[in-house]
């Protein structure tokens, strides 16, 4: 009897540290308790029911006339009314660009198809940011600008048509790169965004699926309590867009983005903030993000903090996400012209299959196009506006070194990588206090670590094809 006991309280304690242990384990791929969670997303979301259909006024569903006015009239009698639903028979309409107002919500239903219209004409130029300058610039197909309480959701599509922009894109890069202005074509090629929303608070999008953007697909931009929810995002159709992102969080707060999927043909989930002098005029951080639950496929970066950091990208928590096949995973990168902070951010609970490099830290990204020089031949009284935006010089330079500091990345599976890790750092700007922590990658090669400083590696396992190891090279404590 005395024998049985002394064996069941053996097996007990082996239990008790099997359990702790269990606990020690999970414990560390806990989401961190952070207060501004609470507060993300839209908090209120339009309530009236009065239906306003769209071919009442006058609206056609053949695919082939344009109802930009009959659209808009139904959007603003609704407004006149103090809200409600404007919807569609079922069809395909064609459009320009429509301006969303308060109380509004733009309900595309299962067999509904908005077309985007391929005159540029019909998307009238505003004052607006784009990829980090303020310019004016075409208006988005569905607009939402200095707004609050708007709705757009529904199972139908909205299809951009977006190619005859992409075609623009590419003849313009032949005909400026040899004049040494690749750094001003994406600024010049105007192609209108499909969904833009502009100094605007408690706009909800939901359900929606996308395809073919010209341009960037969905933009926020100067905005808070934004919610997107199980949106879907095809831009690869007939083709492989230039700079199609799929949603980018631009100078903005309290952002729910979840359960979505986008395919595109560049950075999947971006983070912006401005860009270079007018970037650090504007000075307005992206902070206090949550995405969550959500699937890359083809494009740039599943989760991209990408080189418009003027104004700081803080605050911010993605977890539970999967990419296929998409170039980079976790991406950072900026250039010596840029400025801003990037910090406190925490990525855990991500899978990765077939991309290129699951992590990715570059100061000094893609020069032709991060610098602007102005190539003999040109006058500077002479060029556009916006050029001279853009050669505006940041000083004294030192207020254009970007920093990235406070990162914490964990419990992310990779398999079938070509580059394990990729971070440099500059001299002026030591990338800091990464923290690498349960994680797995499987890849061709191991990549390498320069201008790195406070860099821990807590069960972390490489395992490359050609036994490499991570090369690390002008740091100061990084514990592998």
């Amino acid at each position: 009897m005395r024998y049985n006991s002394i064996i069941t309280l053996c097996l007990l304690l082996v239990l008790s540290f099997a359990f702790i242990g269990f606990q020690a384990k999970t414990s560390k791929n806990e989401l961190p308790d952070l207060p501004w969670l609470k507060e993300v997303g839209a908090k209120q979301i339009p309530t009236k029911k009065s239906v306003y259909e769209v071919t009442k006024y006058g609206a056609v569903n053949d695919g082939k006339t344009l109802n930009t006015k009959a659209i808009q009239a139904a959007i603003d009698a609704c407004a006149a009314k103090g809200g409600g639903i404007v919807s569609f028979e079922p069809g395909n309409y064609l459009t320009g660009s429509i301006y969303l107002k308060k109380g509004v919500h733009l309900r595309i239903d299962e067999g509904v198809q908005i077309l985007g219209s391929q005159n540029l004409a019909d998307y009238p130029e505003i004052d607006t940011r784009v990829a980090g300058i303020e310019m004016r610039w075409p208006s988005a197909l569905i607009n939402v600008l200095d707004q609050d309480n708007v709705a757009i959701s529904g199972k139908g599509i909205v299809h951009a048509q977006g190619k005859p922009f992409w075609d623009l894109y590419w003849n313009m890069r032949k005909e400026y790169e040899p004049k040494g202005l690749r750094w001003i074509v994406d600024y010049d090629a105007k192609r209108p965004r499909t969904l833009l929303v502009s100094e605007s608070s408690d706009v909800t999008i939901k359900d929606i699926t996308m395809k073919q953007a010209g341009f960037w697909t969905i933009h926020i931009l100067y905005s808070d309590h934004i919610t997107v929810d199980g949106v879907v995002i095809q831009n690869n159709i007939d083709g492989h867009g230039p700079s199609t992102d799929g949603i980018d969080i631009d100078s903005s707060s309290y952002i729910l983005v979840q359960n979505s999927d986008i395919d595109c043909n560049d950075d999947n989930f971006c983070l912006k903030a401005g860009r270079d002098w007018d970037g650090l005029r504007v000075n307005r951080p992206t902070e206090y993000v949550l995405i969550r639950d959500c699937i890359s496929r083809a494009g740039g970066g599943l989760i991209t903090f990408v080189s418009e950091t003027s104004g700081g990208i803080r605050h911010v928590l993605a977890h539970n996400l999967k990419a296929k096949g998409t170039g980079v995973g976790i991406r950072f990168k900026s250039a010596t012209t840029r400025g801003g902070t990037v910090e406190n951010i925490y990525m855990q609970d991500i899978e990765m299959n077939g991309v290129g490099v699951p992590i990715e830290v570059s100061m000094n990204w893609n020069p032709s196009y991060s610098y602007s020089t102005l190539p003999e031949g040109y006058s500077y009284k002479t060029i556009p506006q916006h050029w001279k935006t853009m050669l505006q010089k940041v000083e004294p330079e030192e207020r254009g070194i970007p920093k990235f500091r406070d990162v914490y990345i964990s419990d992310i599976k990779v398999k079938d990588a070509k580059k394990a890790l990729s971070a440099a750092g500059i001299p002026q700007s030591y990338i800091e206090n990464f923290h690498l922590n349960d994680i797995e990658i499987d890849a061709a090669t191991a990549g390498e670590i320069s201008h790195a400083k406070n860099w821990t590696f807590d069960d972390v396992d490489i395992d490359t094809k050609d036994d490499s190891k991570l090369e690390v090279k002008n740091s100061t404590n990084v514990n592998l």
